[in-house]
């Protein structure tokens, strides 16, 4: 394996790296917010309010990061 290889090996395993963390912290994230909105007394269970609060907000945060990482990949691909 030459260096470039290498260089770039190192570069996709950084790449999946990232991307996994930025993953985790999403749904952290999400979990975090969510719950805090959506359920004020925690039970045992989620009421059928709760739950449907609960996938609202992750479809508003899943949404709106999706617009921001769109919006900055094609920003970083411009600039490139």
């Amino acid at each position: 394996m030459d260096s470039e290889s290498v260089k770039s090996e190192v570069m996709k395993q950084v790449q999946t790296q990232y991307a996994m963390n930025n993953a985790r912290q999403l749904i952290e994230k999400i979990n975090e917010h969510c719950f805090q909105k959506c359920v004020p007394k925690p039970n045992a269970s989620l009421s059928s309010g709760e739950q449907t609060c609960f996938s609202q907000c992750m479809e508003k945060y899943m949404a709106a990061w999706n617009q921001v990482s769109t919006t900055y990949i094609s920003r970083l691909q411009r600039e490139q």
